[in-house]
């Protein structure tokens, strides 16, 4: 098969670059040819810290020149565009619920005019897949049919190596971005014991703010945004990953990699995390938006290794369900299906 992938993303750590990597490796695994199309090989002008507009232009001019391609598949809304000039049968996977991410970090006209723009995506498509069950179930009760395909990770190819800086390290490494928590790390790490050193990875609309926080506080150590090479050592070096996050497109990439690395995780249940995540067996669950209790699980993991040993043994049993090997075959599928 003949597979064309648009994606804003396609490198880095985030959520929809790791399964854009992901994806690619499993299809070329298996003999078929892939091409991208993504903000690396297109351009980007920010309008107001946004990117996507000027994406959605230029991946739908370079798009024109795509043909004869068995599959277009379009990872969000923001490819879509580029998915509908392509030629191919066309599937769009949806990495959350766009319109309202928008929303929350742009405001209700931004939203709104996403709302809008995302039914004509929807239309597009001849498959849509969700990443959550949440999702699944916000799309169909909106009249669409979906496919809930789940988050996949490379366990076996995972960098290996650990780094290791400080006697107590704790990491976030995820979009720098209000939802993703990163307003409550900031503020949680007003008050984080001396001994204990927080590393941020990542980039985003609140790089700012956590360049001035981390100047300022002695053991806040933003690092800016680093290449899987470099985040999975230094996410196996820590004793704990943080990602309190608001809004989830599914399980997050980054607790499933940090799961694989035996590093306990801190984490809210947003996307399918009510399904997946159990608190005090795999994960330590708090709530969205609650800066104190993110600290108070910090501090109390770190007085009892005895948990925090049994939460990165039993979370590294309980994702090997995600490999790509499993997940990889349902994508198969669904092309073989479109196109026969």
């Amino acid at each position: 098969m003949k597979i064309l992938i648009g994606s804003p993303m396609s490198t880095g750590i985030g959520g929809i670059s790791t399964h854009v990597q992901g994806l690619t490796s499993f299809l070329k695994l298996q003999g078929h040819k892939v091409e991208i199309i993504s903000s690396k090989n297109t351009f980007t002008i920010p309008i107001k810290k946004l990117k996507n507009p000027s994406f959605m232009l230029s991946a739908f001019i370079k798009s024109a020149f795509k043909k004869n391609f068995d599959i277009v598949h379009a990872q969000g809304p923001p490819a879509a565009f580029a998915m509908k000039n392509a030629k191919g049968k066309k599937v769009l996977s949806l990495h959350g619920i766009h319109h309202k991410q928008i929303k929350l970090l742009h405001g209700k006209t931004a939203g709104s005019l996403a709302e809008k723009y995302e039914k004509f995506a929807l239309e597009w498509a001849d498959v849509i897949t969700v990443s959550s069950k949440e999702m699944m179930d916000y799309y169909k009760e909106k009249g669409y049919d979906v496919e809930f395909i789940p988050n996949a990770l490379d366990i076996e190819n995972l960098p290996q190596g650990e780094d290791r800086r400080y006697d107590k390290q704790i990491i976030y490494a995820a979009r720098l971005s209000k939802e993703k928590g990163i307003f409550d790390v900031l503020q949680m790490s007003k008050k984080l014991p001396k001994d204990i050193h927080l590393i941020i990875l990542g980039d985003g609309p609140e790089k700012n703010k956590v360049e001035v926080i981390s100047s300022t506080n002695p053991n806040v150590h933003y690092l800016g945004s680093k290449a899987k090479e470099e985040t999975i050592p230094l996410i196996r070096g820590s004793d704990l990953l943080i990602q309190p996050s608001l809004m989830e497109g599914g399980i997050s990439y980054t607790l499933l990699e940090s799961m694989a690395c035996h590093t306990p995780v801190i984490c809210t249940t947003a996307g399918d995390g009510k399904e997946f995540f159990k608190h005090l067996e795999n994960s330590f669950l708090i709530k969205p938006e609650n800066h104190s209790q993110l600290l108070n699980a910090i501090e109390e993991l770190f007085l009892n290794e005895e948990k925090r040993k049994k939460l990165s043994e039993s979370a590294f049993n309980s994702i090997k369900i995600f490999s790509w090997k499993n997940i990889g075959q349902k994508y198969l599928d669904l092309y073989e299906l479109l196109i026969s």
